[in-house]
């Protein structure tokens, strides 16, 4: 197996790196998960609503496309988010079926503490890095990001 890379090398592929940066940003906590009482999923999934919702609708298959899961994992997380206060499901005029997911007063509540914990997370992994070097990573992280999709064109 001469093409085979080694062991060391596939432990440090970029994949790798990205998957423990990802790790240690879930690790440390974007949105403050134990002030809150929510899981990461439910975090996640709170800050997309809360953000998304804020330029256009948001309903559950768009929770479901957004993290990539089946209608019963979604279906839960609402549910609990619901119970916990921080989202309503409201029925939409045009389809009795569909509910549109909408913030309370208490999941709204949340957006300023989720803009800090952005903000201190961007700034913790910026750290000591200069800018152009920052604008190639960025440019390659969107390139990676559009290969995985099967995005082909240039426009971001």
């Amino acid at each position: 197996m001469k093409d085979a890379v080694p062991y060391e090398r596939l432990d440090c592929s970029i994949g790798r790196i990205i998957h423990m940066l990802s790790h240690q940003m879930m690790r440390q906590d974007i949105m403050g998960i134990e002030d809150i009482g929510l899981t990461p999923m439910q975090n996640h999934v709170m800050r997309f609503i809360l953000f998304a919702s804020s330029v256009r609708d948001i309903y559950q298959r768009d929770v479901e496309t957004e993290f990539s899961v089946r209608r019963p994992t979604a279906t839960g997380i609402l549910k609990l988010l619901e119970k916990n206060g921080y989202i309503i499901r409201v029925s939409v005029p045009e389809d009795a079926r569909l509910k549109k997911i909408v913030p309370t007063k208490k999941g709204e509540d949340l957006r300023a503490q989720i803009i800090e914990n952005i903000s201190r997370m961007n700034r913790k992994l910026i750290t000591g890095i200069p800018e152009e070097k920052l604008s190639v990573c960025r440019d390659v992280l969107e390139n990676m990001l559009r290969n995985l999709r099967g995005d082909r064109g240039e426009s971001k």
